[in-house]
């Protein structure tokens, strides 16, 4: 549970939690511990004297100039006649959270009515607050004005936050004092709105449950009761409408607030990939939606649509019916209430297509498809039975990144559609799906903003290549090369001499990673002559659930193995040599790098290790951690001696061995995946004098790393330093 103070971030005792303590730097668990700053602040000055110089100072100033410019592409969403945006630049380094009309919005330099000005907030309040979102209420009626918000925010970026009432009309939070108005205290959890005066809270609810234990968090510290609360209530008296077990995930709940379908729902988290969706009725009544733990359940008006994430057999005998993991299915959800399970496939995978999302219009389904990791959209309009007359958009992007969402489902059949790629800037555009002509390319599509571009892309290339895993499996990866580097006489994507190169990769949770412009890796590596290449390795979502599973548990070698793949595989066409590669990722992806670090040292010269899981005997331990086991597996159970010691990196460092250069970065506000990760590997890895080790941890950001431009370009300088410097050849 989260217990303030002395410390809103402080995980279990670090002397006496979890396994024997034999682990000398499990004083670094200590978030905020006088001993453990100390050392933090030891580490971050040894970095910065050494990366810190003027080459780092003009990678900064590059990055910032990204970051801050002002023809970025302002996304928005629609709400009633407005466009609102979150907006963060060199002047607002916090943020503005701001709306403007239509016909402005279209418009090269929009007109913006300004809400909420967080930087002028924390100088009010005295506080460091991060915008973590925005939740506005709709009339009961169209055409009646949007008036009010639920905002939320988070001091120093974490994942805990609170939440209050803003004036839409009037531009003012509205007080608890003399007004009523919602406030959640800071915790992990949210509030959603039901009507003007009643919301669903899911919280740490602390003291609030007067003559009971806090009971309220789940083992992984996310909330597990959820409450009815009326405005003017004290929140102890709120009505709990819901709980979910101590050992589960979370609960939370929403309202559908779609007209004429208005509808209350739980959404309870059993484990990371056990969920169900439950239907409050007006009665009092739960209705369970009955499909397997393992899938996603969303009901859009008359439909219930079905995610398979495993494979589902309904029936017996000759009328058993087999739905494949992968595949999306509908029915008539009041069909559905009544007994009916007459499902219509919408989708089926393949060996090189998977279901990468959908999105609902006002009259069509909208499927976004992988195809070898390149995106094909689908429109569907739903029918009776199997007829959904699926149609294809033509006239968008071969390969690269194409993102829709819809503009108004409640009124409208529009698209907002984003394209773009490693070497192409990000272009905003819209089309009506009611007014397309299937037989023409022609989607109407029409070109709304366009980013600007910041580096010099002439003479660059895109490749997909595939690497051959040690089981025999294909592996995709990208490769971008810089300009100059193709050779004609070797088919012009092998670069004639060996490059600085650095591969990313991640290989997790069931996310892909498809492509998007890369502004920052444009400038300070691309544009310096080094090679980008992108890994999508098994543990992603890349190919479906399957690509995931591949790599779960006791598998997760595979997902190690896919990535010495890929770097085997541009060692031997002539790419890079292990002494020019370096790797990067992540979160996940940290634990990729360190895997990377202790299993195939040779393979590399350098790795960046960000956010990273590295002890995994201890992470179920530490924050939300035990969230993860669907992942990773249980170090209390046969898991550890099994597999998970074999993939812990923190475990697995040895002596003698030449390891490659490593940066680590992580967030004292990290409160997803414990800083204690970073900090204990860097303190084993010094100890052990395994060479260059450098290590910096930001003061805020979450588990983003980051808070406002000015710190994430700092960061993103620091790891374009490290890698420059040992990859390049040059000082």
């Amino acid at each position: 549970m989260l217990h303030f103070p002395p410390s809103r971030y402080q995980s279990a005792d670090p002397e006496t939690a979890g396994t024997p303590n034999d682990d000398p730097y499990r004083w670094l668990e200590a978030v905020d511990g006088a001993e453990s700053l100390a050392w933090v602040e030891d580490q971050n000055r040894r970095t910065l004297a050494r990366f810190a110089d003027a080459e780092f100072a003009v990678l900064e100033t590059g990055l910032r100039e990204i970051l801050d410019a002002d023809d970025r592409i302002p996304f928005v969403v629609k709400r009633g006649e407005h466009y609102y945006n979150f907006w963060q630049d060199a002047e607002h380094p916090r943020g503005l959270w701001r709306r403007t009309t239509w016909d402005s919005y279209r418009q090269a330099r929009p007109e913006w009515e300004v809400l909420i000005d967080v930087d002028a907030l924390n100088a009010a309040e005295e506080e460091n607050w991060v915008w973590h979102g925005a939740s506005c209420l709709e009339p009961k009626h169209p055409g009646e004005p949007w008036e009010r918000a639920l905002i939320s925010l988070s001091r120093g970026g974490a994942d805990a936050d609170v939440t209050r009432e803003f004036d839409l009309i009037g531009k003012r939070w509205i007080g608890t004092d003399d007004e009523n108005g919602f406030e959640r205290p800071e915790a992990k959890g949210g509030m959603s709105w039901i009507d003007r005066d009643t919301v669903f809270v899911y919280t740490d609810f602390g003291g609030a449950d007067s003559g009971s234990e806090n009971d309220s968090l789940t083992s992984s510290g996310y909330p597990r009761r959820v409450k009815r609360w009326r405005r003017g209530e004290p929140l102890r008296e709120a009505e709990t409408v819901f709980e979910a077990g101590t050992r589960e995930l979370m609960a939370v709940a929403f309202r559908d607030h779609t007209r004429g379908f208005q509808r209350d729902f739980i959404h309870h988290a059993l484990a990371f990939y056990e969920q169900r969706l439950i239907e409050l009725l007006p009665d009092g009544q739960a209705f369970p939606i009955e499909v397997p733990l393992s899938a996603q359940a969303v009901v859009h008006r008359d439909w219930l649509l079905v995610h398979l994430r495993d494979d589902w057999t309904l029936g017996e005998n000759e009328a058993a019916v087999a739905y494949p993991s992968g595949a999306l299915l509908a029915i008539d959800y009041p069909a559905f209430k009544r007994g009916e399970r007459n499902f219509t496939t919408l989708f089926t995978p393949d060996a090189h297509r998977s279901l990468e999302g959908f999105e609902w219009t006002r009259h069509y389904l909208v499927l976004d498809i992988l195809e070898d990791v390149k995106h094909r959209l689908q429109v569907l309009t739903p029918g009776q039975g199997d007829d959904w007359s699926p149609q294809p958009i033509p006239g968008l992007p071969d390969a690269g990144e194409i993102g829709v969402a819809a503009v108004d489902d409640e009124e409208s059949d529009e698209l907002f559609v984003i394209t773009t790629d490693y070497l192409t800037p990000t272009t905003l555009s819209r089309m009506d799906l009611a007014q397309r002509d299937p037989a023409s390319s022609d989607e109407r599509l029409e070109t709304i903003k366009r980013a600007p571009s910041f580096f010099d892309t002439d003479g660059m290339q895109v490749t997909q290549r595939f690497a051959t895993s040690l089981d025999g499996t294909s592996i995709p990866y990208f490769l971008v090369l810089p300009a100059g580097a193709g050779d004609p006489t070797n088919g012009n994507d092998r670069p004639a001499a060996p490059l600085p190169t650095l591969l990313y990769g991640y290989g997790g949770f069931e996310i892909s990673l498809t492509p998007h412009y890369i502004a920052g890796a444009g400038r300070s590596w691309l544009s310096r002559g080094g090679a980008y290449v992108v890994a999508n390795i098994r543990g992603g979502g890349e190919y479906g659930p399957r690509w995931h599973r591949a790599a779960l548990k006791g598998e997760r070698h595979k997902a190690f193995e896919d990535f010495a793949a890929v770097a085997e595989d541009m060692v031997a066409t002539g790419v890079t040599t292990p002494d020019k590669l370096g790797i990067q990722g992540g979160s996940n992806g940290g634990l990729l790098v360190g895997n990377m670090i202790t299993r195939y040292p040779d393979h590399f010269a350098a790795a960046v290790c960000e956010v990273p899981l590295l002890d995994m005997q201890r992470y179920h331990l530490l924050l939300a951690g035990a969230s993860w086991m669907a992942e990773y597996g249980d170090p209390d159970s046969a898991d550890w001696d099994d597999f998970l010691q074999d993939y812990s990196p923190y475990h697995n460092l040895r002596e003698g061995v030449g390891y490659p250069a490593v940066l680590f970065t992580t967030s004292t506000r990290d409160d997803r995946v414990h800083p204690g990760h970073a900090r204990k590997m860097m303190a084993k890895m010094a100890a052990m004098d395994a060479g260059d080790v450098y290590y910096y941890e930001n003061t805020e950001g979450g588990h983003g790393g980051a808070a406002d431009n000015a710190q994430r370009a700092k960061l993103s300088a620091l790891a374009w330093r490290f890698l420059w410097n040992e990859l390049s050849g040059a000082e």
